[in-house]
This record gives C-alpha cells, sequence and structure tokens, in this order.
C-alpha cells in the first residue's frame, strides 16, 4: 500500500524543474538587450541625420527664404479731388393734367408711356355745351348793340333840342345814362363770348411740357369736372432731368469757392452699386440752407439724359468733380500701409530689400492717392503681397503682369500717370494696382521651382 502511493507521488512530480527555467530566462535577456540596442542605433542616427548640412541646391538659391511681391512705381500725375453723395433723380417739371371745366371724355390723344411734346393734344371733353352757349353770347350782343345805336340816336336829338330848351334837362341827362348802360351790356356780352370761347378752347387739353405720359387716369367716356383731384395723365420732364444729392457742410466752401470763380463742376451718376456710369452732367446750384439734423447741404445736378438712362426717383450714387491736383505723386491706394508708423509703404530697394517708409497722404480717386511727402517719383513700393512683410525682408518683386522686375525696371525713369474716369471700384489709372490672381500664383509655382 505505501509502496503504490510513493509511486504514484513520484511519477506526478517534474523529473528536471531547473532544466527547464534556464533557458527561458536566457531568451528573455538576449530579447531585451536586442531592443535596447536597436533604439540606441535608431536614436544615433537620429542625432547625425539632424546634424547634416543642408542640400547644396538650397544653399545656392538666394530666393529660398524672400517673399514674392508685386512692386509699382510712384509716378508723377493728376489726382481729381472729388466729392461722393446720395442722391436721387428728380425731374424739372411734373404735370397732373386736370380739365378746366366740365363735361363728357370724349377722346384721349395719347398712348401710354408716349413722350408728348409740348402743344400736342392730350383729350378732349365735349364742346357742344359751350358752342351753344356762345351763339347765344352772340345773339345777345347783337341785340344789344342795336338799343345801343338806337340809344346813341335818341341822345343826338335830345342834345339838338336841349340848346333850343325844347326838352327838359332831366330828360337829356336820362338819355346819357341810357347809352351808357348799353355800352355795359355791349362789353359784358363781348365778355361772354370771350368766355365761352375759352371753355371750348378748354375742351382741347393741350400738353403745356414736353414730358412722358403715364398710365392713364381716365377712359373716354366719364364724365370729368374742373375739381377732379386725380386729373387725366401726369406728364414728367424726362430731358433734361436733374438729382438732387447732399454733401457735407465743410465741403460748402470749396464749392461756393470754385462756383464764384465761374467754373463748371461735372457730376457724375452711377447706378446704386457705385459700378455702373449712368450719366455725365454738370452742377446747377445748392440749396439755401443747411439741414441741422444732418449737417449736410442739397445740391441739384442736371442732366442731358438723352439715352433715358435716368429715370425720376431712381436711386444714384453722385461724384462732384471739385477739382484737380496736378503733377502730384501718385501710387495705388493698395500699397498704402497703416500701422505704428503711421501711414507708411514697403520701399523696394536695390538689393531687393523692403524698406519701411513714412508717407503723408493727400487726395485721393478711386484706386490712386497722392503723397505729399516721404516718397518721390520713380521708387517702388509694394502693393500686394504686404501682410507678412517686415522691415528689411527679402523679397521677389514682380510686376502686376507677372513679369519679374528686373534692375532696369527699378531704375526706370518716372511715368506720368494719366487719371482716368473717377469710377467707383472700377477706375483706370497709370499703374496697375492690384495684382491678378494668375500672377501671383505664377510667383508662389516659379519660387517652388527654383
Amino acid at each position: 500500500m505505501d509502496d503504490r502511493t510513493t509511486t504514484d507521488f513520484a511519477r506526478t512530480q517534474p523529473l528536471d524543474k531547473p532544466a527547464i527555467r534556464k533557458p527561458m530566462a536566457r531568451k528573455k535577456g538576449r530579447r531585451l538587450g536586442l531592443l535596447i540596442l536597436v533604439v540606441a542605433v535608431a536614436a544615433v542616427g537620429w542625432w547625425l541625420y539632424g546634424r547634416q548640412p543642408a542640400p547644396q541646391q538650397a544653399r545656392q538659391n538666394p530666393f529660398a527664404a524672400a517673399t514674392p511681391v508685386v512692386a509699382a512705381a510712384a509716378v508723377t500725375g493728376d489726382i481729381d479731388i472729388t466729392l461722393s453723395g446720395l442722391g436721387t433723380v428728380t425731374s424739372l417739371a411734373t404735370v397732373t393734367i386736370r380739365s378746366q371745366i366740365s363735361g363728357q371724355l370724349v377722346r384721349v390723344a395719347y398712348q401710354e408711356g408716349q413722350m408728348i411734346k409740348k402743344g400736342d393734344l392730350v383729350a378732349e371733353i365735349d364742346s357742344r355745351p359751350y358752342e351753344l352757349a356762345l351763339a347765344q353770347a352772340q345773339g345777345a350782343l347783337e341785340r344789344d348793340q342795336a338799343l345801343l345805336q338806337a340809344a346813341e340816336l335818341d341822345l343826338k336829338r335830345y342834345q339838338d333840342l336841349a340848346k333850343t330848351n325844347a326838352i327838359p334837362r332831366q330828360q337829356l341827362d336820362t338819355q346819357v345814362s341810357l347809352v351808357a348802360q348799353d355800352k355795359g351790356l355791349v362789353v359784358a356780352d363781348q365778355a361772354q363770348i370771350d368766355t365761352q370761347k375759352l371753355n371750348i378752347a378748354y375742351c382741347h387739353i393741350i400738353a403745356p411740357i414736353t414730358g412722358r405720359a403715364g398710365l392713364r387716369l381716365v377712359d373716354p367716356g366719364n364724365y370729368v369736372t374742373a375739381n377732379d383731384v386725380n386729373g387725366i395723365v401726369v406728364l414728367t420732364q424726362l430731358q433734361p432731368i436733374s438729382v438732387i444729392f447732399t454733401v457735407a457742410e465743410d465741403n460748402l466752401p470749396q464749392i461756393v469757392k470754385r462756383l464764384r470763380a465761374g467754373a463748371t463742376l461735372p457730376v457724375i451718376a452711377f447706378d446704386r452699386s457705385g459700378s455702373v456710369k449712368l450719366a455725365t452732367g454738370v452742377l446747377k446750384t445748392f440749396d439755401n440752407q443747411i439741414d441741422t439734423t444732418t449737417g449736410t447741404l442739397k445740391l441739384r445736378a442736371e442732366f442731358a439724359n438723352e439715352d433715358d438712362s435716368l429715370f425720376p426717383n431712381q436711386f444714384v450714387n453722385i461724384q462732384l468733380l471739385v477739382d484737380t491736383l496736378h503733377d502730384a505723386t501718385v501710387v495705388p491706394t493698395s500699397a498704402i500701409q497703416r500701422g505704428a508708423p503711421g501711414t507708411f509703404v514697403y520701399l523696394v530697394n536695390a538689393d531687393n530689400t523692403v524698406a519701411v517708409r513714412p508717407i503723408t497722404l493727400g487726395p485721393a480717386s478711386a484706386e490712386r492717392v497722392a503723397v505729399q511727402s516721404g516718397l518721390s517719383p520713380g521708387e517702388r513700393v509694394v502693393v500686394d503681397g504686404a501682410d507678412k512683410l517686415r522691415n528689411g525682408a527679402k523679397v521677389v518683386p514682380r510686376e502686376a503682369d507677372g513679369r519679374a522686375a528686373g534692375p532696369a525696371d527699378r531704375n526706370a525713369a518716372p511715368a506720368t500717370a494719366t487719371p482716368g474716369n473717377a469710377t467707383p471700384g472700377n477706375a483706370t489709372t497709370g499703374n496697375a494696382t492690384t495684382a491678378p490672381a494668375d500672377s501671383q500664383n505664377g510667383s508662389r509655382r516659379s519660387r517652388s521651382a527654383q
């Protein structure tokens, strides 16, 4: 019994425990050492890679850290001094055609929207009642004229008899009064005739001005009266036409000075967006008082409006040319920067670096601005790409069309700017003020190719 138990216990125990554990421990140690070796080699490699010098191509590119910009030269030109304002197109004459007599409307001689000239027939009212009244007044005139003639003959007889005292003096005086009374009746009858003739003329309604007819307010067949509020039609003068606009009261002395000198101040009207030029006119006059609530003054400009580009009650943007500044140093408005130094530009030097140059601005016109001091004609300034520049930064200057600005371009003699039309948002200037998107992309592609 004991022997069997001992034998079974011996069979269940491992025969060689140390021989199994020692190889597993050795494998784990070798794996840990190999992992540490790999990490050390990787760290040494990364350190050596970081100490390698820059590629030869990058060291040889002088513009590897330069910023591509668009540059333009300051030029000498003229700057238009303009004032902007909001205006409303106003007709010089608007007439509501009303009947001056009562009667049936028998004819309408116009079409809606038609241009009617002064003196043309607009409408016609039945004139037969007034023609009959005219005939009656003419009959009364003939009767009273006959009575006057008989009274005058009697007066002559009484005057002859009075010389011999054949009749009383009172009878002669009565006859004199009767003759005067008959003359008054004749005058009244003639006035009645003239009144009826005038009424007949009123039956034919004519246009008092040249203008455009509006929508018809009364149809033929209706009975119209002299006290009709709506009228028959409204005529609005379109050629010429005016625009009422406002300017700040601070600009009044400059305008008055120019008008007293006999100058003609041009006025340009643009559409609501300010991008489309509608018409060109002249300043005619201004109001006699300033609006105290807004501090503005109303002015009236007149336009020929031959193409009907302006319409009554239309909202327009107005530009008034007050004066012109000649031979000024002009740069694009996109070159102007504002910051801690005040108003400044980035000046492009001959070594393709930029310098901060403080300037004093003058009048501006569209996309150009005059520089009163701080800049000379011929000096080049950055007009696009200045958002990442600093004083002394390296740049790659290019023209607005994408061409590289070489030494010849930078040292060329200053050109003379030709002022264009002062169109808001779409002006013509002597130099390009902003670079096209293709030019900027082309500059980046060229830099990347280098």
